[in-house]
């Protein structure tokens, strides 16, 4: 199984184009040494090879731009492309309003949970609009209710099983007048079938508890939400009110009795443990800074765009 991220960045990516806070207007100056990011989004394949199909995982609004710069996800031949089909792991805008760039597609197939589905077609309705272009099939996860996990199989990935979670997340801000349920975000792991190896996915993740810390103690590599560093560091770089929390989002520091998710990636004991969806505010975007060298002494790495892991 072979992983490209295609997207790093949190919402807006790095540097955010309206944001003036010390590390964009750094960054801007050629003051700091840190690396651009576009949104979060990733790629999977079963082998990587010319002429294998790819699944993406969400649908980064810098779709084009990162498929520009991936010459796997370019087509082979007229009309068609590498790209088999789309996961979405949530309804946040910055995960699935790439979704419009994939329009010219003949036929475009798409698995998500009810309730993703639903903001979709009502509070954001990309799918009546996406429909009018190209045929769509859209596959559900069924997690909902009482149901909290999933197996299932994508068509084109024999080599590959694939199973998602609820875990803690916010309403995204255009669904804010219902009540957070499952199925507003999802987890993915990935097994490959020939390796016996595994992947935990989480790009967007509130909280860990003991369901989501037990797999990914299963998993030969964990990929999670690096948004923040601290409980408050929109308020201690001067760019907002709201905390981590606040915002859906676990810190990788301690807050409280809270563990942060350095913590949990210690717990997890996972060979490779990566930080994505990237904050322009978090220190960590510093390679130089103590954040990233305190993260490399924990064993964690910070997920740059074009980055690969073979698994």
């Amino acid at each position: 199984m072979k992983l490209r991220v295609l997207g790093s960045g949190a919402g807006g990516g790095f540097p955010l184009w309206n944001c003036h806070c010390r590390l964009c207007s750094a960054w801007r100056r050629g003051e700091l040494d840190a690396s651009a990011r576009t949104q979060s989004s990733i790629a999977i394949s079963q082998d990587g090879r010319p002429g294998e199909g790819w699944l993406l995982i969400n649908a980064s609004p810098d779709l084009p731009q990162q498929i520009r710069a991936t010459p796997a996800l370019q087509p082979g031949q007229p009309g068609d492309t590498p790209i088999r089909a789309v996961v979405l792991l949530d309804s946040r805008l910055h995960h699935v309003a790439g979704l419009l760039s994939l329009r010219e597609s003949r036929e475009l197939e798409v698995y998500a949970t009810p309730l993703v589905f639903e903001d979709l077609t009502a509070e954001l309705p990309l799918l009546h609009v996406l429909e009018s272009y190209c045929r769509v099939r859209w596959r559900m996860l069924p997690i909902a209710g009482d149901a909290r996990s999933a197996a299932f199989e994508i068509p084109g990935f024999p080599g590959l099983s694939f199973a998602a979670m609820a875990v803690p997340a916010r309403t995204p801000r255009h669904a804010r007048m219902r009540s957070e349920a499952a199925g507003e975000c999802v987890a993915l792991q990935v097994q490959d079938l020939r390796s016996g190896r595994r992947l935990f996915l989480s790009p967007a993740l509130a909280g860990v508890g003991e369901d989501e810390l037990a797999c990914m103690r299963g998993a030969d590599c964990v990929i999670v939400d690096g948004s923040f560093w601290t409980e408050h560091g929109l308020q201690e770089a001067g760019v907002g009110t709201q905390s981590a929390s606040d915002k859906g989002h676990l810190p990788q520091l301690r807050h409280g009795e809270r563990p942060g998710m350095i913590d949990v990636l210690r717990a997890s004991g996972a060979p490779r443990k990566v930080l994505t969806h990237i904050h322009h505010s978090n220190p960590i975007l510093d390679r130089r800074g103590p954040q990233r060298r305190e993260l490399a002494e924990q064993g964690i790495e910070v997920a740059h765009d074009g980055m690969e892991i073979e698994l």
